[in-house]
């Protein structure tokens, strides 16, 4: 999600989509229809201010129909702009009285405050976009990575209104360009750069989308396909090309140069501690990713005991199946070479594995009404990553429904090498991108008409990773896994323990790329090129790996406790109707299942 979605002007509160919630209408008392009021304010000014993510809910209509040709511009004074911002809103919301508050208001209050103070950490402590991701250009970063791809799959093409805004984002694409390469050269005069290796990714990435003639491009190439399917009369791919070549190439150009310059520039290392202020940067990225305060010796030390508690599993289960000989990582690295487990590298073999991806889902929708009751029914497609991107991408992730039902959520699954996804650990993966996992919490969440839409629209990432892990977890207990997947599942939540204490190795012991992608190799059994794309993404998104594992935990210690307290009165429908109230961090879930609890025993 973007960096300034959750900004909100207060004109924009009467439309339908920041509509007054339930609690609010019911005899609520005025101190809560103020902050309803500036909640309202605070989402729709954010959308105002971000159009990509506008677009993405698909809210880009009305009186925000501008927003569909425009792009963000990614600059220090944006930055600063944004900042000051979410001060003002800070003020206005510290001057509403929590006392004054009914318990409900006095939720949604703290939540906005723990908001609000992430927003302002990275810019007003080390005047960067965000502690997590300290480097603008990267191989999962910046304008020339992500845009390409937002247009391809979250631009609507319907009618040539559409077309033409999507050619108008096209040069807004090469402006952005430019304000990136501004950025990077102001910030690498601060020694904010990327380890040489992903600015050798990140021009690899940037060559595959400029080393193309033009007609040929993936921006043009999407324009062209989408309008013709849909019957739009208009020379769509010729006016895109010449936008691409006279003006997207040359800004690739200068930011290809800069970046081949700053290669020989950049300072030795892979962790955080490389740059300065690194340490402070890493301790301030785990506690927003985990949303505790838990030590970086701390969260290396619960790795390493939930790595040896889950290896000693799938020791068992591996051995059920007769594999006996080697370590665990080494049993799980033969089981990924048997021909029996293995999707044909080919385009056919890669259409038989997204087949088998369906035919997963659709199983496990048939199992969750015993888990779940008003069960969301926003549509879900699972595509493969784009080939452009696909050698810096993360291996899975999930893009959210349009509020307003122009888009599908999707799963994206990067099939660079179908080597990387041997058959038995696909099930796993499926349960975390979609259901029970992200696609249906963040489907209670949008759907929830008690939130306000500032909250509905919310990602923690402790929260929500946290939630996909117990995901799979969930699906073992609905009988989803079958065989040796029982053995995926459980090796998912070994990369996920894994990530614990390679993260803090890379960031806090100063572990190499290398170092950090043997012992995953190692412990995990993934093949070496999929376990380095890993490394690679924790070395320059930090913090964030370990927010998985950490959420996980607290998930199931949560249900054990409301469990223990409610007897025969707890059921899993009822526990996990808590995905209405929205995401929120892990103290805050802590405290508001307790609170649940209380109200189902009659305390409350």
């Amino acid at each position: 999600m973007d960096r300034r979605h959750f900004i909100a002007a207060a004109g924009a509160a009467a439309t339908a989509f920041a509509a007054e919630p339930l609690w609010a209408k019911v005899a609520a008392p005025n101190p809560d229809k103020a902050l309803l009021s500036l909640l309202d304010a605070m989402f729709n000014d954010g959308i105002a201010r971000s159009p990509e993510f506008a677009t993405s809910l698909g809210l880009d209509k009305g009186k925000l129909a501008p927003l569909r040709a425009q792009l963000s511009p990614p600059t220090a004074a944006e930055r600063n702009r944004d900042l000051a911002r979410a001060r003002s809103f800070q003020t206005r919301l510290k001057a509403i009285r929590t006392a004054s508050l009914s318990e409900t208001g006095q939720r949604y209050q703290a939540r906005t405050e723990y908001m609000l103070g992430q927003r302002t950490l990275a810019a007003g402590k080390y005047d960067i976009d965000s502690v997590q991701s300290p480097y603008r250009l990267y191989q999962q970063g910046g304008a020339y990575f992500g845009i390409p791809d937002f247009l391809n799959s979250a631009h609507p093409i319907n009618n040539a209104a559409d077309c033409e805004a999507y050619l108008s984002r096209v040069a807004a694409f090469a402006r952005v360009l430019d304000q990136d390469t501004v950025g990077q050269r102001a910030e690498a005069a601060r020694g904010l750069v990327a380890p040489g290796w992903s600015i050798d990714l990140t021009l690899g990435q940037m060559h595959k989308l400029r080393d193309v003639a033009a007609a040929q491009n993936t921006l043009v190439q999407s324009i062209a396909s989408r309008a013709k399917a849909k019957g739009i009369a208009g020379d769509w791919a010729g006016r895109a090309a010449k936008l691409v070549q006279a003006a997207v190439y040359p800004a690739l150009d200068r930011q290809i140069a800069l970046m081949t310059d700053l290669r020989g520039k950049t300072a030795a290392g892979d962790g955080a501690w490389r740059i300065k202020r690194g340490d402070e940067i890493y301790a301030d990225a785990l506690a927003q990713a985990t949303t505790t305060n838990l030590s970086p010796d701390e969260v290396h030390a619960i790795g390493l005991e939930q790595v040896a508690e889950i290896t000693g599993k799938i020791d068992t289960i591996l051995k059920g199946a007769g594999m006996t000989q080697g370590t665990v990582g080494e049993r799980l690295t033969a089981l990924n070479h048997q021909p029996d487990q293995l999707f044909a590298d080919s385009d056919d073999g890669r259409t038989a594995l997204i087949a088998s991806l369906n035919a997963g889902m659709a199983d496990m929708r048939a199992r969750l009404p015993r888990a779940f009751a008003d069960i969301p029914q926003q549509p879900l497609e699972i595509r493969r990553v784009p080939v452009e991107i696909q050698d810096g991408a993360s291996n899975g992730y999930y893009n959210s429904a349009a509020l307003d039902g122009s888009r599908p959520a999707i799963y994206w699954i990067n099939l660079k090498s179908v080597g990387d996804w041997p058959k038995y650990s696909l099930p796993a993966l499926t349960y975390h991108e979609g259901v029970p996992g992200h696609h249906l919490q963040g489907g209670y969440a949008q759907e929830s008409g008690e939130l306000p839409m500032l909250l509905r629209n919310n990602f923690i990432s402790s929260y929500g990773e946290g939630w996909a892990l117990y995901a799979e977890q969930l699906a073992d207990e609905l009988g989803a896994y079958q065989g040796l997947e029982r053995a995926g599942y459980l090796q998912s939540f070994l990369f996920r323990a894994s990530r614990l204490v390679i993260d803090t190795g890379l960031h806090h012991k100063r572990w190499t790329r290398e170092q950090a992608t043997d012992y995953m190799v190692a412990t995990t059994g993934f093949a070496r090129a999929r376990s380095q794309r890993e490394v690679e993404r924790y070395c320059t998104l930090i913090g964030q790996a370990c927010s998985y594992k950490i959420g996980h935990t607290a998930w199931v210690k949560n249900r054990a406790r409301a469990q223990a307290a409610l007897g025969d009165k707890f059921s899993m429908q009822w526990f996990h109707e808590v995905l209405k109230d929205g995401v929120m961090p892990l103290s805050m879930l802590e405290a508001r299942i307790d609170q649940r609890v209380k109200e189902r025993l009659g305390q409350g």
